[in-house]
């Protein structure tokens, strides 16, 4: 049986369209490397030789290196497992070469606890967007959706839910929604509304170490309204890759044997591990830091547009409520694209980082970080570098 001419086009088209999505990572990735200035610095583009430089200056003062290495999850593995407990104010954490899998297995652990597969989620909730329906494809669990829009789900979304579930996944921040999360107040009705459902609490808190300075609480007591969480070592954190979850020491020793059952007894995991404590050491502390400085940076960017003539252009949320944040342009994704690299290559001064998506017809989108780098930038700088981005984009000049 052979391909029709239809089908033979369409093939080559997407192929083209891969290309160039090749060629612009290649680009971004380049102009990257070599900024003068940027907002936040991704360590994950390093070479291998600066990686590997970094983590070895980093963790002397962090973990003796003249310990043996783990194996099978023993020694730093389960130093970091501690360390991580005690920062989230639980029982016991088990380490997990990925948070996807960290999810399931917490949610199938939940499931059988409780007898009910269902998990109600935000349509936006990561497992719902990016893992390929893993739930339901994996782990035999029922997604159901809670809430919509812009916004974490609320209590009275939650208590009309017209079926059943068994637990409730909240993800704190709100990533693809642009990194939001409620009021105190409003989560911890959310988490009221679950338990008087008779179901548990998961927090995705791939990103829950941004949370503080929202919340205006410490981690030990935003983890502690849920009955279990998830947290990344990449995701703010800024390690090699890994998760952990975190709760009650007969949950997580239970999670422990499905760990192993899903392919994540590890033999050795040192180097990421060890990335993690480097991270939890000096990012960490650093986090509210740039939490208020990203609202310094939001308001300038807002500022900046309105001064340059494109009104239109949104921040969100307008504060933001951790150091990622969203800007909107009523522009198509290659257009802004365009732009960003344009100044980035042409100036050294990398304003906007990441790839540009969709978001409507003649929208985009795209997500700002503000760390130690963005640190340096005032709100003057933040504006002039509003300016020569507006002045790439078409008619503008």
């Amino acid at each position: 049986m052979t391909d029709t001419a239809e089908q033979r086009t369409g093939q080559d088209g997407q192929d083209t369209e891969q290309a160039a999505r090749k060629r612009l990572r290649e680009r971004r990735l380049a102009a990257h490397r070599q900024a003068r200035r940027r907002l936040s610095r991704a360590g994950w583009a390093g070479t291998l030789r600066e990686r590997l430089t970094e983590l070895t200056e980093a963790a002397d003062g962090v973990y003796d290196l003249d310990e043996p290495a783990d194996v099978y999850g023993d020694r730093i593995v389960a130093a970091l497992e501690e360390r991580v407990a005690a920062l989230l104010g639980a029982e016991a954490a088990a380490f997990f070469p990925t948070g996807t899998m960290a999810q399931q297995v917490a949610l199938r652990c939940w499931a059988a606890r409780t007898g009910d597969p269902t998990v109600a989620l935000h349509p936006m909730a990561h497992p719902e967007v990016h893992e390929r329906q893993a739930f339901s494809q994996v782990s035999g669990l029922r997604p159901v959706r809670v809430g919509g829009g812009h916004r974490l789900p609320t209590a009275a979304e939650i208590r009309d839910l017209e079926e059943p579930f068994g637990a409730l996944m909240l993800e704190l921040p709100l990533r693809d929604a642009g990194f939001v999360l409620p009021t105190w107040e409003e989560l911890t009705e959310a988490v009221e509304a679950a338990r008087e459902r008779d179901a548990v609490v998961h927090f995705d808190g791939a990103r829950l170490w941004e949370c503080t300075e929202h919340f205006g609480r410490p981690l030990a007591e935003i983890a502690g309204l849920a009955d279990s969480v998830y947290v990344s070592f990449y995701k703010s954190v800024g390690g090699f890759g890994g998760a952990a979850l975190a709760g009650p020491r007969t949950l997580v020793e239970e999670a422990k044997t499905w760990r192993h059952r899903y392919g994540g007894m590890v033999f050795q995991q040192f180097p990421t591990v060890l990335s993690a404590l480097v991270g939890l050491e000096r990012e960490v502390p650093r986090l509210p830091e740039y939490v208020r400085h990203a609202r310094v940076v939001a308001a300038a960017l807002r500022e900046g547009f309105a001064a340059a003539g494109l009104p239109w252009a949104r921040v969100h949320p307008e504060e933001p409520h951790t150091h990622q944040f969203q800007v909107w342009l009523p522009y198509e994704p290659e257009v802004a694209a365009e732009a960003a690299l344009r100044q980035a290559e042409d100036t050294s001064v990398m304003l906007f980082a990441n790839a540009w998506d969709a978001g409507g017809p003649g929208l985009a989108f795209t997500e700002v970080g503000v760390e130690a780098a963005g640190l340096e930038w005032t709100a003057d700088d933040v504006r002039a570098a509003v300016r020569g981005f507006v002045d790439r984009l078409p008619g503008r000049a």
